[in-house]
């Protein structure tokens, strides 16, 4: 069981703490996402899109150069182009800033820059890639 720290044991307090912190990182993360703004464009700035850094259409700018009553078509299809690039952009921005807090707690099997435990076979807590054919418990 664990024993709350020594030698070889397992400091759970540290671990809650950590968590912790790394919830409230992410919250953070999150906030900010929702109050950033993020463009995108299309037919070389025809058409502009702004969306939230969670990916939420705020506005459209289309300039008068854009629109031709005749080809409502192609106008269609820089708007859905101008918004893809502006919700590429804010995912790109939200992994930016939400990357190091994906990664996991250190020392158990995510990136989160630790060595894993060398006090558990295959290294950290985790999943594994499982060995064997599919539905057969790995040995």
């Amino acid at each position: 069981m664990f024993d709350g720290g020594g030698a070889g044991g397992f400091d759970m307090s540290n671990l809650l703490a950590q968590a912790q912190a790394m919830q409230d990182q992410l919250m953070k993360a999150q906030a900010d996402l929702e109050t950033q703004e993020v463009a995108g464009s299309a037919g070389g700035g025809l058409v502009t899109a702004l969306v939230s850094g969670t990916g939420e259409l705020l506005s459209l700018d289309i300039k008068k150069e854009a629109v031709d009553p005749d080809d409502t078509e192609t106008l269609a299809d820089l708007i859905v182009a101008a918004v893809r690039d502006a919700s590429e952009n804010a995912k790109a921005a939200a992994a930016q800033a939400m990357g190091p807090l994906a990664g996991g707690l250190p020392g158990f099997g995510g990136p989160a820059g630790d060595e894993p435990s060398s006090e558990l076979p295959g290294g950290g807590i985790g999943f594994t890639k499982p060995s064997g054919p599919p539905g057969q418990n790995p040995v």
